[in-house]
């Protein structure tokens, strides 16, 4: 193969696409360079030239996804009214949306030891997520947490029990009455803002 097979178009993109593919049909103890080379349909040397590793794709792959769980926390918030509460509510369901829609994914990005959370990329990536939610409980509180104790423990409170829902929602965990799977439209999306009302704010 030629450097051009390495460089063609998106490539990178591509072997990034490929790769959540093959751990969502795989798994991740399955997953390899070569096996991603495959589903890409290009060499089995190019992932390696781009991304060094499986884990160092893996990394990659893990940073992106913060990327799309800001934008999907951004996505609720443009929806949303313009109070502080309301904001933070829909930080809190952007969350959830990720986590149902990408749970392979979610837990690749905070579940497993296969990312190199001291990467530049990840870490900053991973940062910007987080700092969505400090920005939101500095709003409803009027105070900086990163300066005040106490807001800190606000925003660590807040993380905790939409990270603990987002796990049970895609885990299926949830029966009886917050059974989330038998309730759906307008009244499982009031039931969710409910829940997040009271732990965010």
């Amino acid at each position: 193969m030629t450097d051009k097979t390495y460089h063609h178009g998106n490539l990178a993109v591509e072997l990034l696409q490929a790769a959540e593919r093959e751990l969502v049909l795989n798994g991740i103890e399955a997953f390899s360079l070569r096996a991603v080379a495959k589903r890409a349909g290009v060499s089995h040397g190019a992932p390696a030239y781009h991304f060094k590793s499986a884990r160092g794709l893996l990394t990659a792959l893990a940073a992106t996804g913060y990327e799309r769980l800001v934008e999907a926390q951004e996505a609720r918030q443009s929806d949303a009214g313009s109070a502080p509460k309301e904001q933070l509510i829909a930080i809190g369901l952007g969350y959830l949306d990720f986590a149902e829609a990408n749970p392979d994914l979610f837990r690749l990005m905070f579940s497993s030891e296969k990312p190199d959370r001291g990467d530049a990329h990840f870490d900053t990536a991973a940062k910007a997520a987080f700092g969505k939610l400090l920005d939101g409980v500095r709003e409803v509180l009027g105070r900086d947490p990163s300066a005040h104790p106490s807001a800190m423990t606000q925003v660590a409170a807040s993380w905790a029990m939409v990270h603990g829902l987002a796990d049970l929602i895609i885990s299926g965990r949830l029966d009886g009455p917050l059974a989330l799977k038998e309730i759906s439209g307008p009244d499982r999306e009031m039931l969710l803002s409910r829940i997040l009302l009271k732990a965010l704010a």
